[in-house]
């Protein structure tokens, strides 16, 4: 709501007690994230603002009845796109956990579709009841070594400053370019600052001098951190950390090692990328809170690193606390330890009770025709995808699980005249990457290590960040029918077994998200989940969030873009053959 002369009279009436409150909740146990105490006064709401706590009547009354009542959860980097849905689905999904803010990086569909992506989110995000706010995509493509869908400049950026939900510049994931002094990234890095905007990092592998030219250039975030090491050299130097739970990149319990009384205010929940299942499941925000809680952290640091800090880190001067003039977004919970919530509420205003969303938002803007229609393959076949190792050692991608980082390993392959050939006994599978935006048809090619398909092969459209076609499989055979199966779809996932679709999920939107609610979404990952135990996935992890990764060229240590095998120690492309 926008703060009028009368909005302004009213709530300082309400807070003088000269008029009485539109809501009154009474008989809360207030967590107050500024002193870290909990205090039980009345909260008085009158237009969806906090106007006073203390003592107070309203014309309607709520009883906690003793429940704990937080300030809405924020997460502090989120890749919407990641669940599947659009944000109104989104919305939906995470309300029930607490999440009433969001700052959300679009680099995902932007990377496929350009302004035409960024426009679509901004328009879709406009009219629902969770708070989305961007960071503008800094790195379209995410570096040159691979054909993304867009490529944007930093004029494409600049007329998106003045959006009242645009906060600043999103995860520079381009390394060289800021060390090197690029023209385009210094442009794009000078015009956040001269806005007075947030800019956040991407800063994956990056020693302590290295980090010293991040923040040299005004770079205050990071969300890349592995370990303590990381986490402690980041906050030393000034950074805010985000420690980051996701489906594939699973970082709290260990940066929860490097979090003290003394640093706690530098950090930040974040999910970054985390699947419609995983948001189901597990919960959002909640889910990192919960954990932190079991690992020892005090819950009420634990709900402040949720709300104040990463309110205060981007400048949300009227989020992340309840106290006057701040916005009525509260979390009612009845079980701190285990962050049982019961009820949540946004502006003031009951939004979800139970686990259940109180109204459900459809989606009410339709894409543009071009993010509908952005996979685009030429004819492939068999030969297209054979790899030449010889008789000599091979570069191979080693997964590790749970994580987006990779192992670069060298050993020795199956060949057959000097062609790889997958061997599922020791785990070596061929992966192919398939340019899907501009019918270059450029395909690289690589050998995977610990994916765990026996017998099949899996293929999608989500692929960080370029978001071209990624395929695993133990044949060719496999690995044609599910590529083709993804384009035939305009985007999505596929699991095949002898040339058979055993599952598929359609992500018509940029081939990155459904037009479908989020229970027709998660039936569609379940058929998918048992598809994979039939290809031989063990499901310790999940294939396909691992896959997704293993095209993206700014996480060490290998990886595998269309234009080849990519080592991110050299930032430069190699040779399948050692």
């Amino acid at each position: 709501m926008k703060l009028t002369i009368e909005t302004l009279r009213k709530r300082i009436d309400v807070a003088a007690k000269r008029t009485p409150a539109d809501l009154v909740i009474k008989n809360g146990k207030v967590i107050n994230v500024f002193t870290r105490e909990i205090i039980e006064e009345d909260i008085a709401i009158t237009d969806g603002f906090i106007a006073g706590l203390g003592s107070y009547e309203g014309k309607e009354m709520i009883d906690a009845g003793g429940s704990y009542i937080a300030p809405g959860f924020i997460d502090g980097h989120v890749h919407i796109e990641s669940a599947m849905v659009t944000p109104a689905e989104f919305s939906n999904v995470v309300l029930p956990h607490g999440v009433t803010t969001v700052i959300a990086d679009p680099h995902e569909i932007a990377n496929v579709s350009g302004t035409d992506g960024i426009d679509f989110m901004l328009e879709s995000s406009e009219e629902i009841p969770l708070d989305v706010f961007f960071m503008l995509p800094s790195c379209v493509p995410a570096t040159p070594f691979e054909n993304a869908g867009a490529f944007l400049s930093y004029k494409d950026l600049e007329k998106y400053y003045g959006h009242p939900r645009v906060l600043g510049l999103g995860e520079v994931m381009d390394y060289p370019a800021v060390m090197n002094n690029d023209a385009e990234m210094l442009k794009k890095l000078e015009d956040a600052h001269s806005k007075g905007k947030c800019i956040d990092g991407h800063a994956a592998g990056l020693n302590a001098d290295e980090i010293n030219i991040y923040m040299a250039a005004g770079i205050r975030t990071d969300h890349e951190c592995i370990n303590p090491e990381e986490a402690l050299d980041r906050m030393r130097k000034g950074m805010y950390v985000m420690l980051r739970e996701g489906s594939a990149a699973r970082d709290l319990l260990a940066l929860l090692k490097s979090v003290s009384e003394q640093n706690a205010r530098r950090c930040l929940f974040v999910t970054d990328d985390k699947h419609l299942d995983d948001l189901i499941n597990e919960g959002s925000i909640d889910h990192n809170v919960r954990m932190a809680i079991k690992e020892g952290m005090d819950p009420i640091l634990a709900v402040q690193i949720a709300t104040l800090n990463a309110a205060e880190c981007f400048g949300l001067k009227n989020k992340g606390a309840i106290a006057p003039g701040y916005e009525a977004d509260l979390v009612f919970i009845s079980d701190l330890r285990n962050v049982k919530i019961e009820k949540v509420m946004k502006s003031g205003i009951l939004a979800a009770e139970n686990g259940i969303i109180k109204d459900s938002i459809p989606d009410s803007v339709e894409p543009a025709p071009a993010i509908l229609d952005s996979v685009k393959i030429g004819s492939l076949k068999g030969e297209d995808l054979s790899i030449n190792i010889g008789t000599s050692d091979a570069n191979i991608i080693g997964i590790i699980p749970n994580s987006i980082v990779t192992r670069h390993l060298v050993e020795k392959a199956d060949s057959l005249n000097g062609y790889f050939q997958p061997n599922p006994d020791k785990d070596y599978l061929k992966l192919a990457v398939v340019e899907r935006h501009n019918l270059t048809g450029s395909i690289g090619l690589g050998i995977i290590k610990g994916l765990g398909i026996t017998r099949g092969g899996i293929a999608s459209t989500v692929a960080h960040d370029s978001h071209n076609i990624v395929a695993a499989g133990t044949s060719d055979e496999d690995l044609l029918a599910a590529i083709k199966q993804t384009a035939s779809m305009k985007g999505g996932l596929a699991v095949v077994q002898d040339g058979k679709i055993l599952a598929e999920l359609p992500l018509p939107i940029a081939g990155l998200m459904s037009d479908r609610d989020s229970s027709f979404i998660f039936g569609r990952l379940s058929e998918l989940n048992h598809a994979l135990r039939t290809v031989g996935c063990s499901m310790e992890f999940n294939p396909f969030l691992t896959l997704s990764f293993l095209a993206l060229p700014v996480i060490p240590e290998l990886k595998l873009t269309d234009r080849g095998l990519f080592s991110v120690s050299s930032f430069s492309h190699i040779k399948v053959e050692a």
